[in-house]
């Protein structure tokens, strides 16, 4: 059964340490915001980076984050109240030429999602302004999704099968990211890419787990009913643990920062 928003927004707090961390630590070794007045962050979720980068630089920069939904900002609220945060948590919709930073998390956006993302922190950081997103590139996901191609072609899925081909190109590579923030506008482009290493102990492990469960599958299954998902997870936990016996599961993904500057 879907999740609510609440239900969702609940675990993308809880998923924070095992997916969103493995991107902000990137986003804290390479940027640097002492010397900026202030900051905007666009899909802020449950508010925990921007709280640290808050925490970090808020006596110099003042830090505004956008939240996706009414259930994340609540969540980022009301963190920010127990900690007595000074980041202004909000959804408003931020004007023209207004940040001297902006930062957006698109670890969850698809490629059509991440290019809109990047186009609306280009609009409101101002000339010259430092602009910055996250996602996963091409490369990412590749050992579950080898395993998911032998489950779709081994089930009889009809014409609603996910195509594992698409799934796989989807993903941009950092060389298209980079392409794509010039073509946007950004000049002085930079990139980051460090692979990150996901292990479960087993594939029930694997495939129960929030980030996966919640997050991951309900992407790449979208085209399949309920029945169809549940054949096709049942499928490829078994697959999983015949493959790998007594081994951990292990995924890597290809966690990709690209900053610029607004040209």
């Amino acid at each position: 059964m879907p999740k609510t928003e609440k239900e969702l927004a609940f675990l993308t707090d809880l998923i924070h340490d095992e997916w969103t961390r493995r991107f902000t630590e990137l986003v804290d070794k390479h940027i640097d915001l002492a010397d900026t007045e202030n900051l905007a962050y666009l899909n802020a979720g449950t508010g925990n980076h921007a709280i640290e980068l808050g925490e970090k630089f808020g006596e110099k920069t003042d830090v505004f984050a956008s939240c996706e939904n009414a259930e994340l900002l609540q969540i980022a609220l009301d963190k920010a109240a127990a900690v007595r945060s000074s980041v202004d948590f909000s959804q408003i919709t931020f004007e023209d030429d207004s940040f001297d930073a902006v930062l957006a998390d698109a670890s969850f956006a698809s490629a059509d999602e991440a290019a809109d993302l990047v186009e609306e922190a280009i609009r409101i950081a101002r000339v010259g302004a430092d602009v910055a997103f996250y996602l996963p590139s091409s490369g990412s996901f590749g050992e579950v999704f080898s395993l998911l191609w032998e489950v779709v072609a081994a089930e009889d899925l009809g014409p609603d099968a996910p195509n594992v081909e698409e799934l796989i190109t989807q993903l941009p590579t950092a060389a298209e990211l980079e392409t794509l923030a010039r073509t946007l506008g950004l000049v002085n482009i930079q990139r980051e890419v460090v692979n990150e290493i996901f292990e479960y102990e087993n594939g029930e492990a694997f495939i129960t787990s929030p980030l996966v469960e919640h997050f991951l599958l309900p992407r790449w299954l979208c085209s399949l009913d309920d029945a169809g998902q549940e054949r096709v997870t049942k499928a490829l936990t078994k697959l999983i643990d015949d493959e790998d016996g007594t081994l951990a599961f292990r995924f890597s993904v290809k966690v990709t920062l690209v900053t610029g500057e607004k040209g």
